[in-house]
């Protein structure tokens, strides 16, 4: 029996259980992502993911959200959302706001073989080691919005936690986004944003670069720079020593992105 089978009006203790298992279960799962909040599902129903389960705590306050915010994708949540009581979408969800949603999907399977077939038109961004899973999604909703070709990650977070998504508003599915601790593409130069780069210039970036970010706290590891093909550095006031992570990838993604399109 599917969650979506799973009538909130009707649900004994033994459903309600089941349903609880599956979502618990769902966010150590590296097959699911689990999605919370609307905007998170409108990315997802608009950029084809497969949804398993939808529940929401308010199935009308959703199907006027969704009328009022994204009306192309109030159908699909009218078809796949089932209703739940509020103290069982509670255990699902804690802290919702009302109306409350969340879903579990698959993760859609990225291998090393489809990252090299990825368009030279756009760079790919890596982030190495980052350390803060909001951030990881922040960065994942520029690389969308700016076109970038995919997110790699490095270290021990997975891009594809339930905050991560948060954070991408549900944009992980509008790109490829992978962890890999194998970051070398030969048919594509490493570029490290580093503060001994020479100074970002939209022309510094080729189309075809894997620019690559070091941790909020850390920078870029050693090793990382050595195999880097050139470093850049963000112009900044001699005071300021940095920047948020989200911001220092749209600023440089930005900066590629409005050189081509004056091209």
């Amino acid at each position: 029996m599917s969650v979506n089978e799973l009538s909130g009006k009707s649900m004994d203790q033994s459903g309600q259980d089941q349903l609880i298992s599956r979502f618990q279960a769902a966010r150590r799962d590296p097959e699911f992502a689990v999605l919370e909040g609307f905007h998170a599902l409108k990315h997802a129903i608009r950029f084809k993911a497969d949804l398993r389960a939808v529940v929401t705590n308010n199935l009308g306050g959703l199907e006027l959200l969704a009328e009022r915010l994204a009306p192309d994708v109030r159908d699909a949540i009218s078809e796949h959302a089932r209703a739940v009581p509020y103290n069982l979408f509670e255990q699902l969800s804690p802290g919702d706001q009302d109306p409350g949603v969340i879903a579990l999907a698959s993760r859609p399977v990225i291998t090393r073989g489809m990252l090299h077939t990825l368009s030279f038109d756009a760079p790919m961004v890596l982030l190495e080691s980052p350390s803060h899973l909001g951030n990881i999604g922040a960065v994942v909703r520029v690389a969308a919005a700016a076109g970038a070709a995919a997110v790699l990650t490095t270290g021990s977070h997975d891009p594809w936690h339930p905050h991560a998504i948060r954070g991408s508003a549900g944009l992980h599915f509008a790109i490829p986004v992978v962890r890999t601790d194998d970051y070398v593409f030969t048919d594509r130069p490493l570029i490290a944003i580093d503060p001994d780069g020479e100074d970002l210039e939209p022309a510094s970036i080729p189309s075809n670069v894997v620019l690559a970010f070091g941790s909020e706290r850390s920078g870029l590891s050693d090793d990382l720079l050595r195999r880097a093909d050139a470093r850049l550095r963000i112009p900044m006031e001699p005071a300021v020593s940095s920047l948020n992570l989200a911001t220092a990838v749209a600023v440089v993604l930005y900066a590629w992105r409005l050189r081509q399109t004056k091209a």
